[in-house]
């Protein structure tokens, strides 16, 4: 199994780069959208829809998708206020939502609200993958990188240290020790970017500063990917799914590999869009 993610995820990191980089924009923001209709009909298996309802749901996200694309004057500026809208919808549900769903342990069946969330996760996630690629394909990739590096270093640190479970009810296999690991690995990777971002440094006036502020802004992230990959983590087990798919070999489905990504991106599309002409990009 080990193997076989490793393959998995370097083809998956090879197709990314590349796209990431080749593609033009507007390519780039098709090329995502695939993958968040595959990311709907997952959604519309975890919701219990029939086939007929699946497939309309996938169109209707595809009709979202379609006319965000191509609405008048919409070109995906992340700093237009009309285009962060989508992201304030996912910080209300991240911050407030989210968390009192895992708590109370909800179980939902309605399925016009179970679409509403799976848009409200969705959407905003592509959206922001647009966004940021327009702004810098490098600061994108460096933001994937923090949830990789998280999840990466919580998998191996609580399979080596692991006793103290997080969320045994939802994740079993998630524990405190996981989550320590992955602080500290996001904290190193924070100083290691800061350190070869100039612009960075300049910003905060202080190189202590700036490594402060950039651990604490990565904690945060890492705090809201594992908010994310919980909420995932229950929907399945609501569902009596082990994996959201099988698109991935050793990964699961699409839903399973960018649960962190949802509850992150578009929060930080609104983190710069409020320190917007603070920090710059190439």
């Amino acid at each position: 199994m080990l193997r076989a993610r490793i393959l998995t995820a370097l083809v998956l990191l090879s197709a990314l780069g590349g796209a990431l980089f080749l593609l033009p924009d507007p390519y780039w923001a098709l090329f995502v959208l695939a993958f968040t209709l595959v990311g709907a009909a997952e959604w519309s298996r975890i919701a219990g829809y029939p086939m007929a309802l699946s497939l309309l749901y996938v169109a209707a996200t595809l009709a979202i998708g379609v006319g965000l694309l191509f609405v008048p004057g919409g070109d995906f500026d992340w700093t237009a206020r009309g285009d962060i809208l989508p992201h304030l919808a996912s910080l209300a549900f991240w911050v407030l939502v989210a968390p009192l769903w895992l708590a109370f342990g909800w179980r939902v069946r309605n399925r016009f609200v179970l679409a509403l969330v799976g848009w409200v996760v969705l959407v905003p996630t592509w959206l922001a993958l647009v966004q940021l690629r327009a702004l810098s394909p490098m600061l994108l990739l460096g933001l994937m990188a923090v949830v990789w590096i998280a999840d990466s270093a919580a998998y191996f640190v609580g399979k080596r240290f692991g006793r103290h479970k997080l969320a045994p009810t939802i994740s079993p296999g998630k524990t405190w020790e996981g989550i320590a690991g992955a602080l500290a690995a996001v904290a190193l990777y924070a100083v290691l970017w800061i350190a070869a971002d100039p612009a960075l440094l300049a910003a905060a006036g202080h190189g202590l500063v700036a490594a402060l502020a950039g651990i604490l802004a990565l904690w945060c992230m890492t705090y809201f990917g594992v908010l994310g990959d919980l909420f995932e983590s229950w929907m399945k087990r609501q569902a009596g799914l082990k994996d959201s798919g099988r698109i991935f070999p050793g990964h699961g489905g699409v839903l399973d590999r960018v649960d962190a990504l949802t509850s992150t991106l578009p929060l930080v599309v609104l983190a710069l869009y409020w320190l917007n002409g603070t920090v710059s990009y190439p």
